[in-house]
């Protein structure tokens, strides 16, 4: 295995995404570190990595947490994709990179709050602050281009979330969410 992201032959860069789920329902929003946008954990599939072993190093990486901090409670059936607006897509690189596909996880935090951190990589941390939101409030607060894919994630983790239906949508879900096939 590399260090180096896989890049499919479409242009794809293989990602993992997290939906980090409180007890009372609430998902964990991380505040971009330097800049005013919130989003889920996420990152890199490394070349030979499996998504799973991927999952654990990102969520460790990104905030701090390890596996036995989190209880898995499902993942998303195949990939999610979205392109990236030409003025976000990676110059002179030396595979193309058009977007991104991903491999959503749902887990539970098990641990206690104390454990995020993200002083945890290597890496400039990805986060700089962090709240609980509502369970569909991340659609809404995500950079444009991600939207679809969050109201994807967020369909299809919700059935192991919420065994009993999914939370009503907010009232502003029409006027935000893209409309877009179901599935890939």
């Amino acid at each position: 295995m590399s260090d180096q992201d896989y890049i499919d032959e479409q242009g794809y860069r293989a990602n993992v995404g997290i939906v980090l789920i409180h007890e009372d329902g609430k998902v964990f929003l991380g505040g971009r570190a330097g800049a005013r946008g919130w989003q889920f954990p996420q990152g890199g599939i490394l070349h030979g990595e499996r998504p799973e072993t991927a999952l654990y190093r990102e969520l460790h990486e990104e905030i701090g947490l390890r596996e036995e901090d989190v209880e898995c409670l499902g993942a998303t059936r195949g990939w999610l994709r979205y392109r990236l607006p030409a003025r976000f897509r990676r110059q002179g690189a030396m595979r193309p990179c058009v977007g991104q596909k991903q491999k959503w996880f749902l887990l539970r935090l098990r641990g206690p709050e104390s454990s995020l951190r993200f002083d945890a990589t290597p890496h400039p941390a990805e986060f700089d602050r962090w709240r609980w939101a509502d369970y569909w409030e991340p659609v809404r607060e995500v950079i444009y281009f991600k939207r679809h894919v969050y109201a994807r994630a967020l369909q299809e983790l919700g059935d192991y979330a919420f065994p009993g239906g999914l939370p009503d949508f907010p009232e502003w879900w029409q006027s935000t969410v893209p409309r877009r096939r179901a599935r890939d």
